[in-house]
């Protein structure tokens, strides 16, 4: 994975999203997986966002993403939820029998190229060598 960079900010801000149908419903299949595909492909574009993977399953969606910093998780969660099931259900009316198509909860979850103790070890290592202990 690269840094990526704003006018502003070096960043790797990469994401796995997850979240499923209501009722967790077997309702993401056929024509419907492919043209989710599609849209959740457009709106990252929309976003100024990289989509590293994307798996739509008959009862849930997986998505892993490299987004701007300006973006927070829940931001993109909503609106990657929201978005797409507005266009999914507009294309596929046949699925407002289940009156919303996405449950309000979602997982989250980040990821880079470094763990959380090199982070730490790193931050550690900074305090000695500006002669200062902890």
């Amino acid at each position: 994975m690269e840094y990526k960079s704003t006018r502003h900010a070096r960043y790797l801000c990469n994401y796995h999203f997850v979240w499923i149908p209501k009722y967790r419903r077997d309702v993401l299949v056929g024509e419907i997986v492919e043209y989710t595909k599609e849209v959740l492909k457009s709106i990252a574009d929309g976003l100024g966002c990289e989509i590293i993977a994307l798996k739509v399953m008959s009862d849930h969606i997986h998505l892993f993403v490299n987004c701007p910093p300006r973006y927070s998780p829940s931001y993109l969660a909503n609106y990657f939820k929201g978005k797409s099931a507005r266009l999914v259900l507009k294309k596929f009316p046949e699925l407002r029998k289940y009156t919303k198509l996405w449950t309000r909860s979602y997982f989250v979850s980040t990821a880079g190229n470094v763990s959380s103790e090199t982070i730490r070890k790193y931050i550690e290592e900074q305090w000695v060598k500006e002669g200062e202990k902890d």
